[in-house]
């Protein structure tokens, strides 16, 4: 099969390179490798991909969701069966800063490679979308069939208009999309600013972490390979216009965290308190029953076997 991975090089996007690869499929990784992080981090990322698979044929291709000329050429000439569309701006914090760099690329660049995926063929389409829709919702679990019209950051607002082109995509050309919202992706390869790469780093080299409010609020974090996992049976199901929660559906405090992922390095964190972010929510948790019932998902693996193989990745890659 030949796929079309966006944001191929990043943290999710370069496990899912990988797991194709694996497969056997040919991939095309776009990326566009901004500076949001260390372009070599990414570039790096897709090296591990290569060597982490014998299999398939990977090329990498260097270009931006906002310019139509890349997307509509690539898809031309590439007879795509399959596209995983996972770039994007990433952050809620960072969206705060610069919230129109986020809308022009979360929901204009979506529609752009929506509108290129029509004029050539018309593949599936399966979308990164992402648990930050659901807002400050006290109702927990979150459900896919939950109201999301209050986003308290641009990020989640971003995703949450990509989601509804993508429905409007589907009504209109009969595209099938998968929409499925990730919750707190955490394993090998993770960003550097998010928090529990964030906070290894800290903890390694002795400073204090920082707590966030008074360390209560919760996250459903999720190991990479059990969202890989979702994302390739999402793929196999993918048919008219859908939405899934892919999470681990067991939140875990976030002074907890701090806990076990210090006893994971051996080191006694030392917490620095400080006030909550705007935009920040007070806990995700993920009602998995549909894409249980669906997409045969189950996660795998649980926060201590989790942070034990990030720890062991997190070293080796700073020794």
């Amino acid at each position: 099969m030949n796929v079309l991975v966006t944001g191929g090089a990043g943290f999710i996007g370069s496990h899912l390179v990988e797991r194709l690869l694996g497969k056997g499929h040919r991939v095309v990784a776009l990326d566009n490798f901004n500076d949001y992080y260390d372009p070599a981090i990414k570039r790096r990322n897709l090296d591990e991909a290569r060597q982490g698979s014998l299999k398939g044929d990977l090329e990498v291709v260097e270009g931006d969701l906002r310019d139509r000329d890349v997307l509509f050429q690539l898809l031309s000439e590439e007879p795509f069966e399959l596209v995983h569309h996972l770039a994007a701006m990433a952050g809620v914090r960072a969206s705060i800063e610069r919230p129109a760099l986020y809308l022009d690329v979360n929901i204009q660049g979506t529609m752009n490679l929506l509108e290129a995926a029509v004029a050539n063929g018309a593949p599936p389409v399966v979308f990164a979308s992402s648990s930050s829709v659901y807002g400050g919702s006290p109702h927990v679990p979150f459900s896919e069939d939950d109201p999301v019209n209050r986003p308290i950051s641009p990020y989640a607002a971003s995703k949450k208009s990509a989601e509804l082109i993508c429905h409007t995509f589907h009504h209109l050309y009969g595209l099938d999309i998968t929409c499925l919202r990730f919750f707190t992706v955490y394993g090998p390869r993770q960003r550097p600013e998010m928090a529990i790469h964030h906070f290894a780093r800290r903890m390694s080299e002795g400073r204090a972490v920082p707590m966030f409010g008074d360390g209560s609020t919760a996250r459903d974090y999720t190991y990479v390979d059990d969202v890989v996992d979702g994302t390739m049976a999402a793929a196999e199901h993918c048919g008219g216009y859908k939405i899934y929660n892919l999470g681990n559906s067991s939140p875990v405090a976030l002074k907890e965290l701090i806990e076990r992922l210090g006893s994971a390095l051996g080191i006694e964190p030392i917490i620095e308190q400080q006030p909550l972010p705007p935009g920040d929510v007070e806990q995700t948790w993920a009602d998995i029953s549909r894409a249980g019932a669906e997409l045969g998902y189950k996660p795998k693996v649980g926060l201590e076997e989790g942070l034990r193989r990030f720890v062991d990745w997190f070293r080796a890659r700073n020794t």
